[in-house]
């Protein structure tokens, strides 16, 4: 059985990574974040991973959450290229639903492209 959501907390050392807009491909800039994210997991056997993928405001609810969930697996499958077991891992979308930032300019909106990483002891 899968864990709910809300048994999982965020911690510092896992960052988030964000998205450009209508893309769900991993930037450069956060392979490198991704990496040091898979580094602590490793060395973290011992929870639970729940990617959330998220979106800015713009586009449907339909399409925000297809887009959100496409986020989170783009960023599940590149942390099990880097060694993270995909056994551990969860994914949800939220769609446009959770913003970070509710300014309605992109930079506001780049905030809110975002996967974003809670974890849970096993």
């Amino acid at each position: 059985m899968r864990p709910s959501p809300k048994e999982f907390t965020a911690i510092a050392d896992l960052k988030d990574i964000h998205f450009d807009f209508d893309k769900y491909d991993i930037r450069p800039s956060d392979a490198k974040v991704l990496d040091a994210n898979a580094i602590w997991l490793k060395s973290h056997g011992d929870y639970l991973i729940l990617i959330e993928g998220h979106c800015d405001e713009r586009g449907t609810n339909e399409y925000n959450l297809a887009l959100g969930e496409r986020r989170a697996k783009s960023t599940m499958n590149y942390l099990v290229s880097q060694g993270v077991q995909a056994s551990r891992i969860t994914i949800i979308s939220y769609g446009e639903e959770r913003p970070t930032c509710t300014e309605k300019n992109e930079g506001c909106w780049s905030n809110n492209r975002r996967a974003h990483f809670l974890v849970k002891p096993r």
